[in-house]
């Protein structure tokens, strides 16, 4: 069975509600990212990344995997599917999908200020004074801006076995997710959905542009994977 490799990003939730940055000027909800997304931000005001994140959270109870989501995930029945996604949702696992690696953290777990092995599930609220077992304040298990990507290398092998590489709802300018489509075996199908597409990485390989939102994209390779 041939594997397919996805490196999804934000634009594959965004069709279910999920509001991103990428559109809005570098502002998250009326925030710099920066403020709410980095350790400069936790620093200065801890109070308001919690509660940046804590409505996330509940945003996310609330929606739902679309129809890009549900594609990715009955490509199971056909191929072995390995997702690579840079979005903090739990939206591909929801859809189906049993093999997904979060470069970015998740928004369903915490994890300690001191030690970042104690992670937790959490579907609450986060509030200062919640700790781990020592003590320790919990903060959300995200990957912020200025830190290191600590699943990047999982992400680099696993490229390295795509017989399909697919990238679907990112623009391929965040590195160093962007960087992953250099791993993969040369020759190899490389489809490219998005409505927008980059252009940035054509030198180093020949990619297959589909320039449409994520769900029609998906319906149309969906449909070209599965007949061929």
């Amino acid at each position: 069975m041939k594997n397919i490799v996805v490196l999804s990003g934000a634009g594959v939730s965004a069709e279910s509600g999920i509001k991103t940055f990428r559109d809005s000027g570098g502002l998250w909800e009326g925030h710099d990212v920066m403020e709410v997304a980095s350790p400069y931000g936790w620093n200065k005001n801890p109070e308001l990344v919690l509660d940046f994140y804590n409505k996330r959270r509940r945003q996310l109870l609330e929606v739902k995997p679309n129809k890009a989501h549900q594609l990715l995930a009955e490509l199971e029945k056909f191929y072995k599917v390995n997702i690579i996604t840079q979005n903090v949702d739990d939206l591909h696992e929801r859809a189906g999908s049993t093999h997904v690696l979060h470069l970015h953290g998740e928004l369903f777990k915490v994890r300690s200020t001191e030690d970042d092995d104690l992670v937790y599930e959490w579907k609450k609220d986060l509030k200062l004074g919640d700790e781990c077992k020592f003590g320790s304040q919990l903060r959300p298990h995200i990957v912020w801006f200025g830190e290191p990507v600590p699943m990047l290398e999982k992400g680099i092998e696993i490229a390295r076995k795509a017989d399909i590489f697919i990238v679907i709802g990112t623009s391929m300018q965040v590195y160093p997710a962007a960087g992953l489509i250099q791993y993969t075996p040369r020759g190899i199908p490389l489809y490219y959905i998005d409505p927008d597409p980059s252009t940035s990485f054509s030198h180093y390989h020949q990619v297959n542009i589909i320039d449409k939102i994520a769900s029609e994209g998906m319906e149309k390779l969906f449909g070209k994977l599965t007949t061929t």
